[in-house]
């Protein structure tokens, strides 16, 4: 595939983004799953929210063509080929992952309505109904906001310029790629789908991770690009279980103990390499201090924010006081990281623990200063859950800089799980 050619020739009536519901991320199936069985009737607005407020997207980006990429996913249904996919593949060396009647629902599904203005230079996107249908366009309306943003940006350039520009974005990706092959035991996958350039620079960047790291480069974020390149899809679950958990309780004591609810549920549906804890919600430190004594016998930890090597360290000294050998437990690192962190925690933590990465927004989309004024730099946009029925949902984060949530709720918050100084970092993604 030539990019820059597809990237010149794309400027007809519409050019869809997403063109599957298996453009996303694993994680979110998962999830999705999860929820559909377990919280069927829980209510639930999703919103978008651009942290980075320099870039104006909708000054860039032209309402309309926004509007009929939406819509687009809006007609959307799993294909024959896609479902045969889900309902047969192995994942995690199970088969038969997605049960029957959550496969039934998902192959009759179609991604309920969103709401769209502008204003100061933004839009705001809304999501609103059955937490089962809402969750699922969190991946593709970032991915549509992304590369309209990209497209925006590109769309004065020139064939030969396009050619040029992609040739330097692909000789920056191999050379990322060269330096990790030279890691020893390296295990790492693409997490980039939310925040990548495009999704046929995705699909270039896997294709570019299994020519150049073979065994080390363990699969993909994406279904799609699992499906389509025939590698394993990767991926647990995300900090909205806790986040709406947590919205949902009722008093002091039921907010206390939510975040474990949420894994105690996932322990009865999943096991093995899926059972990895994401503690850093609530700020991990406090997470592990109270946790039941059977969550130290899970697989491994995933440190999503804050200092990756502190998270770590705090993770292993949990183990190691609850009778666990570190050695035997994986960490997943994935924040905010490129090849120099990588090869700097792998260093640090191989031989400690199974150390393995998601690697994102660094993979899938780093054009920085490829075009004049940072014009295709990432910046840090996400769409998350604030409400569940009709109840403000709060993320503290183990980075203040992620904190999200109404003032009151999260000083709430802050007092329920006994949150001290916290480190404020540069959110780069």
């Amino acid at each position: 595939m030539d990019i820059a050619t597809r990237v010149w020739n794309h400027k007809w009536k519409i050019d869809p983004i997403v063109r599957s519901l298996i453009d996303d991320d694993f994680y979110k199936l998962l999830m999705c799953q999860s929820v559909f069985q377990s919280h069927p009737g829980t209510h639930v607005k999703f919103s978008l929210i651009n942290r980075t407020k320099s870039v104006r997207l909708a000054d860039l980006i032209d309402e309309g063509e926004l509007r009929e990429q939406l819509d687009h996913i809006r007609s959307l249904s799993l294909s024959r080929g896609e479902s045969t996919w889900l309902r047969g593949n192995t994942f995690y060396g199970k088969r038969q992952m997605f049960r029957s009647d959550f496969m039934e629902w998902f192959e009759n599904m179609r991604l309920p309505e969103y709401h769209l203005e502008k204003r100061d230079g933004q839009y705001e996107l809304t999501f609103e109904g059955k937490w089962c249908e809402v969750m699922l366009w969190e991946i593709p309306a970032l991915a549509v906001l992304m590369e309209l943003r990209s497209r925006a940006v590109l769309d004065n350039m020139g064939k030969f310029e396009l050619q040029v520009l992609y040739a330097r974005a692909m000789t920056r990706v191999w050379e990322k790629v060269e330096r990790l092959r030279a890691v020893d035991g390296l295990r790492i996958a693409d997490f980039g789908t939310r925040r990548r350039h495009s999704f046929l620079w995705q699909d270039w960047c896997v294709q570019a991770m299994q020519e150049g790291l073979g065994e080390k480069f363990v699969g993909t974020s994406n279904c799609k690009i699992a499906m389509k390149r025939d590698i394993e899809a990767i991926g647990t679950n995300a900090h909205e279980l806790p986040m709406v958990y947590s919205a949902l309780a009722q008093t002091d004591d039921a907010l206390r103990q939510a975040p474990y609810q949420v894994l105690e549920d996932w322990q009865d549906e999943h096991d093995g390499n899926l059972r990895i804890i994401l503690p850093d919600t609530y700020g991990t430190q406090g997470f592990l201090e109270h946790a039941p004594d059977w969550l130290a016998g899970w697989t491994g930890i995933r440190i999503d924010s804050g200092d990756p090597a502190t998270g770590a360290e705090i993770a292993i000294k949990w183990w190691k006081e609850r009778g666990e050998d570190p050695r035997d437990k994986l960490v997943i690192f994935s924040d905010g990281l490129d090849v120099e962190k990588i090869i700097e925690l792998h260093k640090q933590f191989e031989g400690r623990v199974r150390v393995s990465f998601g690697w994102g927004t660094l993979l899938t989309n780093d054009f920085r200063e490829l075009v004049p004024d940072g014009g295709l730099d990432p910046f840090s946009i996400v769409c998350k859950a604030v409400e569940a029925d009709r109840n403000p949902t709060v993320k503290l984060s183990d980075n203040p800089g992620k904190a999200m949530g109404p003032t009151d709720q999260i000083e709430r918050y802050k007092r329920v799980f006994e949150l001290g100084q916290q480190t404020r970092q540069e959110v780069i993604v």
